[in-house]
């Protein structure tokens, strides 16, 4: 199997330039390729300028995948021993699925997605790199949707860090990384 890290955190803690400093890192091994699976979608200028950025700033020779979706699939597709998936982000990932643009969520569709991610990753070649929000830490939000949504990211960031070697928690740029413990339900 190989190793796989959430990086979690809040909005602008750092989380995606850790992934790319760990990433640079990877593909200074000669052979090593680096591939960005890219969750968002630009629905808006604001978010068409968020991910200008992210484009902007990602290393050179990183490939760059994007998937609003079928993430369990392009994980599949693009894994090689020699080649580090950069998941980035599993929040956006979840907003695809639970708060489209249009249209209505896709509950059942999430769950089996969510069940084939977690069946996957234990025999997957390639290490992943998962980037996340740290979303529960602030006020309770009042909207029966957003509670539902808040809830649903802790579980998805607990399931995927049972899966992980190391997580990583970004504060105000730094990160704090520790074993992930496997025996904690």
């Amino acid at each position: 199997m190989a190793s796989h890290q959430l990086i979690v955190g809040g909005q602008r803690s750092g989380k995606s330039r850790q992934a790319e400093r760990l990433a640079l890192h990877w593909a200074a091994t000669p052979g090593h390729q680096v591939s960005v699976i890219a969750t968002a979608q630009a629905h808006d200028d604001e978010m068409r300028q968020r991910i200008a950025r992210h484009q902007a700033d990602r290393p050179e020779g990183f490939d760059t995948i994007e998937v609003p979706l079928q993430l369990t699939e392009a994980l599949r597709t693009h894994a090689s021993p020699r080649r580090l998936l950069v998941v980035d982000c599993l929040t956006l990932w979840l907003t695809n699925w639970l708060m489209p643009m249009s249209g209505e969520p896709r509950l059942e569709d999430w769950r089996t997605e969510c069940a084939a991610l977690q069946q996957l990753l234990p025999s997957l070649t390639s290490p992943v790199l998962f980037v996340s929000n740290e979303v529960g830490w602030g006020v309770m939000p009042m909207g029966r949707e957003v509670r539902a949504y808040v809830d649903e990211l802790g579980r998805l960031n607990q399931r995927v860090a049972r899966q992980c070697d190391t997580l990583t928690l970004m504060v105000a740029g730094q990160p704090w990384s520790q074993p992930v413990q496997k025996d904690l339900e």
